[in-house]
């Protein structure tokens, strides 16, 4: 069931004056809600235990009023099953890498499924919490983006001969595959209306191997068994040269994360959603500063007509980032609304 008509709206890719509006990261750092939290609690501790989890969800619901909630949690915690060290200072570190022979002694994958019930456990609660006009969604890392941290790949890294490293394919798809796709399974059974993939470091992958080997592989086991269930961000810019992406893979929608050619694509999509693509720089500078930025951003959306800006959900092109405004992220919400509901 998707609790929010215009969420609905979006994932349907139906025609609708007033978009959705979410933002990655819109529980975080930024957030005067978030930090009287941090200031009694380890980042871990909000993340792994269920009740607070929630209330850190519900913070940016409650203060401006977004239409979509998010699971809080972080995309790592699989790699903790995998006999990796994890903490937080503030920013992940692990004190140890995975190698080889680590993949001969995995836990059952049963038994992962079973560290991660904290999250399951956040989403009931976090749903409970919510109005019935509000959407709840949930999230894992993308296979590579998970590989990259578990193996020490430096993120500014780029990666070529994947296919020939049989590591690293083993890593992909007798590991980290089976795992994400147990979590996206859980995570809808959970309450989540649709779980997003991201994938940030798959901008590592050389564009011939992203596009015809690793997102045909993700497609497959994480993609097409929860059909329209799941959504898809990467930082890699060779998938905005695919058509009409959501028919290509199957899935519920997308993240757009370029500065320019948004417009184009989102006239382009025909079925789900495009997400979208605000600059996180932009609504951190000083409200006159911002301003500039945003009004250019709205001309061009209130440009196209309604049929035209289907599936829409009005977003950024990343997450929010530490030392934004609240006043920028509430003056965004509201004007879209007013803007487009008087048009």
């Amino acid at each position: 069931m998707i609790f929010n008509d215009k969420f609905k709206n979006a994932l349907n890719c139906e025609s609708q004056k007033v978009p959705p509006i979410w933002f990655m990261r819109q529980a975080g750092r930024y957030h005067n809600h978030y930090q009287k939290l941090r200031n009694k609690y380890s980042f871990e501790e909000l993340c792994k235990n269920p009740e607070l989890a929630s209330i850190t969800a519900m913070g940016p619901i409650d203060d401006f009023d977004f239409d979509i909630a998010i699971l809080f949690s972080d995309i790592l915690f699989p790699l903790e099953s995998l006999g990796l060290n994890l903490k937080y200072a503030p920013g992940p570190t692990f004190e140890n890498f995975i190698v080889p022979n680590d993949i001969k002694n995995l836990k059952p994958f049963s038994v992962i499924e079973n560290d991660l019930l904290f999250q399951s456990q956040a989403l009931k609660l976090t749903r409970e919490k919510l109005s019935q006009d509000k959407s709840l969604v949930g999230f894992v890392g993308g296979p590579w983006t998970l590989l990259s941290f578990a193996a020490g790949i430096k993120n500014e890294s780029t990666v070529n001969d994947v296919e020939k490293n049989i590591f690293f394919e083993k890593l992909l798809f007798d590991c980290l595959l089976p795992i994400l796709r147990n979590s996206i399974k859980n995570q809808l059974e959970s309450g989540a209306e649709i779980v997003y993939v991201f994938d940030t470091n798959a901008v590592q992958l050389e564009q011939n191997y992203f596009l015809k080997s690793y997102l045909p592989q993700i497609k497959q086991h994480l993609f097409d068994p929860f059909k329209s269930k799941v959504a898809y961000f990467s930082k890699n810019t060779a998938i905005h040269t695919i058509s009409n992406v959501n028919t290509f893979l199957g899935i519920a929608g997308s993240v757009y994360n370029l500065g320019s050619g948004f417009r184009s694509k989102l006239e382009e999509t025909k079925v789900g959603f495009l997400q979208g693509n605000f600059s996180p720089e932009s609504l951190r500078k000083p409200h006159y500063q911002f301003l500039v930025d945003y009004k250019v951003f709205k001309e061009k959306l209130v440009s196209l007509d309604i049929d035209a800006r289907r599936g829409l959900i009005c977003s950024l092109s990343h997450g929010v980032l530490p030392k934004t405004p609240e006043y920028n992220v509430k003056f965004f919400i509201d004007d879209i609304r007013s803007t487009f509901e008087n048009l």
